[in-house]
């Protein structure tokens, strides 16, 4: 057993917690991370997710941290692929879900580069076991070297909890909401009534890099769930889960969403990584990234249950994901009246996974803190903020972010819930517990509600929270201070924020 001090812990390196090492290197503090998976960026990287954005995130509405990260994967590409000449905010990829679709290997080799630092540990292959804390303090977490089978023991001033479910609540007591809360409580149109539904969590999606070689033959081994997934029927899905019959996300109306078709409408080219059209010299068969409704795997929770679930249910997910490719290989009709696309193949070189499946599973919701200050619908929806362009101002703002409330369906069976939002802010308040002192939030677990998860998870919001995490702990150290009396007094705090390139309020005109 080894044992270690620092400044800061941040437990995940995924996207919001490669932004608060950032930051909180950027202030001269001693930082260890610790990451699960062989790659950091989480969402952007080993779970293979192309970042989803707003309107605006080429002029505003992203830390300038953010906007350096998308900055270096165009600049990675005009110097290491032979592009046609391209303008400055090409779309590497093409893809229609996202202005900047690229290889998750790309992102991990970019982000490798920004969080490079002397201030910086970083440890890979680590998970957490065990916290030890005194009173509201946490005072250090034990971690387990996957790797050496070897316990490491890391003494702390401040934890973040960067992880993908939130793991530190748990471990640290640190109190957390799971699931949906109830109408009655939190006031939301879209909540549930009555009880809280602690199962209602959306479900998970294990993602894949996807090539099209026309006329080849590479079908893959039949899966051993085959059969059970081709079945699969959801009772509010209007035809088998391996279909092209899907709901439309935004009006819940039947709609065909083809693999192929004449115009942008189709799933290969919804998720679009590798765009022939772009490159000089030789056309690369396409590649895509498989996370469509097909693969979303909602069958069960995967949070506070027993290891045995959880890695039974993780199985589960992945074999959905390969019978849906072998099921487009094999059985799907063809949009010319074949049957089959046996010219689908995996790309293992893009996910670093020795099947072409992402290291992890995209993960949506977590646990989540109870929080000083708790986001809801109404303070977002567009609809519960009629004529506004925009949210209600928050006077202790960390950030901003922007995107529409996105849930997908959930592990005890409910159907999708998808409504616009105005452009909003993130509140201090959300970032700090109830109790815990030295804990914060660094990703998708701040104070947020099982529906305002869905405009608070994405790419540069997470990414914005790690990094106003980071900051707060570092002033916290460098100031003497605690987030609660930050809290009572921000302004000194934003002041930092600003200087360090986060945006604290949308501009004046959004057109």
């Amino acid at each position: 057993m080894t044992e270690t001090s620092c400044d800061i812990l941040i437990a995940g390196g995924g996207t919001g917690g490669c932004a608060a090492a950032m930051a909180a290197c950027s202030m001269g503090l001693k930082v260890v991370m610790t990451e699960e998976t062989a790659w950091i960026g989480g969402q952007l990287t080993s779970q293979a997710v192309p970042p989803d954005e707003h309107p605006w995130i080429e002029q505003f509405g992203c830390t300038r941290r953010y906007r350096d990260y998308r900055d270096r994967v165009r600049q990675f590409y005009r110097q290491n692929t032979p592009l046609k000449p391209q303008d400055a905010h090409f779309n590497p990829g093409g893809g229609w879900v996202s202005r900047l679709c690229h290889e998750p290997r790309i992102g991990w080799l970019v982000l490798q580069e920004m969080v490079r630092s002397e201030h910086l540990d970083l440890r890979l292959g680590r998970v957490p076991i065990r916290a030890d804390s005194e009173g509201n303090t946490v005072r250090s977490v034990m971690f387990l070297n996957m790797a050496t089978g070897e316990e490491e023991i890391v003494h702390t001033k401040y934890v973040l909890d960067a992880t993908e479910l939130g793991d530190l609540l748990q471990l640290t007591r640190t109190e957390y909401v799971t699931g949906a809360e109830s109408r009655q409580e939190t006031g939301e149109p879209n909540a549930v009534s009555g009880d809280a539904e602690l199962l209602n969590v959306q479900g998970i999606t294990w993602c894949a890099a996807l090539a099209h070689d026309e006329g080849s033959h590479r079908v893959i081994d039949r899966p051993e769930q085959y059969d059970k997934w081709r079945a699969y029927k959801p009772d509010f899905w209007p035809g088998p889960l391996l279909g092209f019959d899907v709901l439309h996300a935004h009006n819940g109306l039947p709609v065909k969403l083809p693999l192929f078709a004449n115009d942008w409408y189709a799933l290969f080219p919804y998720r679009l990584i590798v765009d022939p059209a772009k490159f000089e010299g030789y056309e690369p068969h396409p590649v895509t990234i498989v996370n469509w409704p097909q693969n979303d795997y909602f069958e069960g929770n995967i949070i506070d249950e027993t290891p045995e679930v959880v890695r039974q249910r993780l199985h589960d997910a992945r074999q959905l994901t390969l019978s849906l490719i072998y099921w487009l290989q094999t059985d799907a009709l063809r949009h010319d009246g074949g049957v089959g696309y046996p010219g689908l193949y995996l790309r293992p070189d893009m996910t670093g996974t020795e099947d072409g499946l992402a290291m992890a599973p995209y993960i949506r919701e977590s646990r989540r803190i109870k929080a000083r200050f708790t986001v809801t619908e109404q303070m977002v929806s567009e609809s519960a903020n009629p004529g506004r362009d925009r949210a209600l101002e928050f006077k202790d703002s960390v950030g901003i972010g922007s995107y529409r409330i996105d849930l997908h369906p959930s592990a005890d069976g409910k159907n999708t819930i998808d409504c616009a939002t105005v452009p909003f802010q993130i509140p201090l308040g959300s970032l700090i517990p109830v109790a815990t002192e030295n804990l914060l939030p660094a990703c998708k677990n701040l104070g947020v509600t099982h529906i305002t998860n869905g405009c608070y998870r994405l790419h540069p919001v997470e990414w914005n929270i790690g990094e106003a995490a980071g900051l707060l702990v570092a002033y916290c150290v460098q100031q003497n201070t605690t987030p609660e009396a930050v809290l009572s007094e921000p302004s000194d705090y934003q002041r930092l924020l600003t200087l360090q390139g986060i945006e604290l309020e949308w501009p004046e005109k959004l057109g």
